[in-house]
């Protein structure tokens, strides 16, 4: 018998968005050219360093503020200062960082350009300093019980899930992960939700207690949409600092297993071929799709 530990669980997050746009109007007044910086007339906390937005001229003009660009879309994700300015990256991991060098260059535009931004998202990403999650489900029973009847009846009906995620707290930004600090900022938004996809994992490539080579990269998982629906700190003398987020479940509650390894669509040279829209995210074959 193989015992497995849960120090080789991990969580991973793709946020997620109701079919919500904002709307607000680009002025001349609203671009630092020297800092890269935008200015949007959004209510604080609906744009988080870390989303990826798409902005969208709503007149069919091209987005003069950013420089030399003629389209009247972009894809880009974006770093939110702490006075609620915008910089606008083409690589996840540079918007974490929020260098000015980094930023896409700006210019100010001859005339104001209104605009409405969608938050999207790519990718699956791990959740830095997760220290353990929970996912529980129930089942709802029906009564069928007859008057005659010796014996109480019941049927199966909806099932639901729910859940809590625990962190050891972090702000300051990673490469590649999702800060923990994002999740208290998620549960805090009133417009484009605190909806997520999450997975998980039971078991992760490389961790293999039962010593059976072909084993090694098996993958076993929970996939499910959910919505954050509390965030509690526990902040104490003499230790670490924490939080737990607890969750919904919003729909189907999936118990994935990929028993063989990730097929990658390679280029000639053997390097993986990236997406377009995140530097970290690999092209995979329909095969892969478990």
């Amino acid at each position: 018998m193989s015992v497995y530990l849960g120090t080789f669980g991990q969580v991973e997050l793709r946020r997620q968005f109701e079919d919500t746009d904002l709307r607000s109007t680009v002025n001349t007044s609203d671009v630092n050219v020297s800092r890269k910086r935008l200015s949007f007339d959004f209510q604080r906390g609906q744009l988080i360093t870390g989303d990826q937005v798409e902005i969208t001229s709503t007149d069919g003009s091209a987005l003069s503020f950013i420089d030399s660009y003629t389209k009247t879309s972009i894809k880009r994700f974006i770093n939110v200062d702490e006075l609620g300015g915008i910089r606008l990256y083409t690589a996840y991991a540079d918007a974490i960082n929020g260098a000015l060098a980094n930023a896409i260059t700006l210019a100010v535009p001859s005339a104001n350009v209104p605009i409405r931004v969608s938050v999207e998202d790519s990718d699956f990403r791990i959740v830095a300093q997760v220290n353990s999650f929970e996912l529980n489900t129930q089942r709802e029973t029906v009564d069928t019980t007859a008057l005659s009847d010796d014996f109480r009846s019941q049927i199966s009906s909806l099932m639901s899930g729910s859940g809590r995620m625990s962190c050891f707290w972090e702000y300051t930004g990673e490469t590649v992960n999702q800060v923990p600090q994002y999740l208290l900022q998620l549960v805090l938004r009133t417009k484009v939700g605190s909806k997520f996809r999450a997975k998980f994992y039971l078991k992760t490539s490389g961790y293999n207690p039962s010593g059976v080579a072909a084993n090694a990269n098996d993958e076993i998982w929970y996939e499910f949409d959910g919505v954050l629906t509390a965030c509690a700190t526990q902040f104490s003398p003499s230790t670490a600092v924490q939080f737990t987020a607890d969750f919904v479940t919003t729909g189907e509650i999936r118990l994935r297993v990929s028993l063989v390894p990730s097929d990658k669509l390679l280029q000639e040279n053997s390097d993986d071929i990236l997406l377009d829209q995140d530097g970290t995210a690999k092209l995979l074959l329909e095969s892969s799709d478990v």
